[in-house]
């Protein structure tokens, strides 16, 4: 295989790095859930939650429209948004996006609801491979986190006034 070696991933890692944090620069909060300070009920249930300090990171932003919806409570308004991550940021950082961790972007707050893997370098998967020269090509480009807009007050999320 000509193309698609680890150097040519490593490449394309560093000129997605530098478009993400230099041309885009859509950044956002990501508050992991820490499960360990968390108290579940015997439904494994929390009324509350904890979460770690937020980690900056960069990303692309696609959100969907606005959804106002009227009940006997009032108006709500709903947003579906999906962030996407270059995979080395996250592990570089040590993050393991999964449901239930928080992002925050533009003063509002979103919960992961599903964590997708599928955008492979080459096609290839570099953890699943039948050839004896499979782990030398392809990776994992990219994680995705789906999340729907909640408010601050549900998360249980204080603002702390901290430059990040």
């Amino acid at each position: 295989m000509i193309f698609g070696s680890n150097r040519d991933f490593n490449l394309l890692v560093g000129i997605n790095r530098e478009l993400l944090s230099d041309v885009v620069e859509q950044e956002v909060l990501y508050y992991k859930l820490s499960l360990e300070d968390t108290e579940a009920n015997i439904y494994g249930e929390a009324t509350s939650k904890s979460y770690w300090s937020p980690l900056k990171l960069n990303c692309l932003i696609t959100r969907g429209d606005q959804v106002v919806t009227n009940d006997e409570f009032g108006p709500d308004m709903s947003r579906d948004v999906s962030f996407a991550f270059l995979r080395q940021d996250l592990v570089d950082t040590s993050m393991v996006p999964e449901v239930g961790d928080i992002l925050n972007w533009q003063e509002d707050y979103y919960e992961v609801d599903t964590v997708r893997e599928n955008q492979l370098f080459v096609g290839r998967d570099t953890s699943y491979n039948l050839t004896p020269y499979g782990q030398q090509f392809g990776s994992s480009v990219s994680i995705i986190v789906d999340c729907h807009i909640t408010r601050r007050e549900r998360t249980g999320i204080e603002f702390e006034g901290t430059t990040y």
